[in-house]
C-alpha cells in the first residue's frame, strides 16, 4: 500500500507574486540611472555646446514613464503607497484588511481592470502601425513604450491580487483568533 503524502505550502501564494513583483521592480528600478544619465547628457549639450537631442527629450519621458508605472506595482506590494485615511492607522490588523480588501474590490481592481482592457487595443494599434514619434528626429517605436501601460497593469493587477490574498489571510486568522 502505497502513503499519500499531503502537505501544506510553507510559503503563502501572495508571497511568491510579491517576491517576483520585487524582483522585476529592482530590475526596473534601473531606468531611474539611465534616466539621470540622459538628463544630464541632454543638459550639457543643450547648456553647453547649444545643441539638445528631441531624441534625449523623449527619451526622458520614457525612461520617466516606465519607473512610474512599474513603480505602482511596487509601492502595492511594500506597502509604500499613500494613505489619506486618519482613522486607518488605528485600525487593528483584521479591520485594516477589511478596509483595505474593500478599497482593492471595488474601487482600485475595477479602475485596474478598465487601464488593462482600453490600454490593450491602444498599444495593438500602435504596434500594427510601427508607431513613431511625430518628430522627425525623436525617437521611432513608440509602441514600446504604448505598451508599458498594459504590462504595468497587469502588474500593479498581479500586485493588488497578492495584497488581496494577504488581507484574506489576515481576516481569517484574525477571525480565528477572536479578534476584531
Amino acid at each position: 500500500m502505497s502513503k499519500v503524502l499531503y502537505s501544506t505550502p510553507t510559503t503563502p501564494f501572495y508571497t511568491h507574486i510579491e517576491k517576483a513583483i520585487e524582483s522585476a521592480s529592482k530590475v526596473l528600478a534601473w531606468t531611474n540611472l539611465a534616466l539621470v544619465a540622459v538628463i544630464i547628457i541632454q543638459v550639457v549639450l543643450r547648456k553647453v555646446f547649444s545643441n539638445g537631442q528631441i531624441a534625449l527629450e523623449e527619451l526622458q519621458w520614457h525612461l520617466y514613464a516606465t519607473a512610474v508605472m512599474f513603480g505602482t506595482a511596487y509601492a502595492q506590494v511594500t506597502n509604500l503607497h499613500v494613505r489619506v485615511d486618519i482613522l486607518f492607522q488605528k485600525f487593528s490588523a483584521r479591520k485594516k484588511a477589511i478596509v483595505d480588501s474593500f478599497g482593492l474590490l471595488f474601487l482600485a481592481m475595477p479602475f485596474v481592470i478598465v487601464v488593462i482592457l482600453h490600454s490593450y487595443d491602444f498599444a495593438y494599434e500602435s504596434w500594427r502601425v510601427n508607431e513613431s514619434s511625430a518628430s522627425p528626429s525623436g525617437l521611432p517605436y513608440r509602441w514600446l513604450i504604448k505598451s508599458v501601460i498594459p504590462l504595468s497593469f497587469v502588474m500593479l493587477l498581479c500586485a493588488m491580487v497578492a495584497t488581496l490574498l494577504k488581507n484574506i489571510d489576515t481576516i481569517i486568522k484574525g477571525a480565528a483568533h477572536g479578534s476584531e
